[in-house]
């Protein structure tokens, strides 16, 4: 089974096994750069996500 490159790129997943992905920051929020600097770092990706994920990424 092949890995997804575009998840690859896109994901990371920590020593313990958490799937950790990018905040989506909208245009919005973007032209402050108070929420900018807020929305920065990764977060856990919902439980629902993390199936379809881990079947993107089979050697991982």
């Amino acid at each position: 089974m092949k890995t997804h490159k575009g998840t690859r790129k896109r994901i990371k997943i920590t020593g313990s096994g958490k799937i950790m992905v990018r905040k989506a920051v909208p245009k919005r929020m973007r032209k402050n750069k108070r929420s900018l600097y807020e929305m920065r770092g990764d977060m856990a990706a919902h439980k629902t996500v993390t199936r379809s994920i881990r079947k993107n990424l089979p050697y991982s």
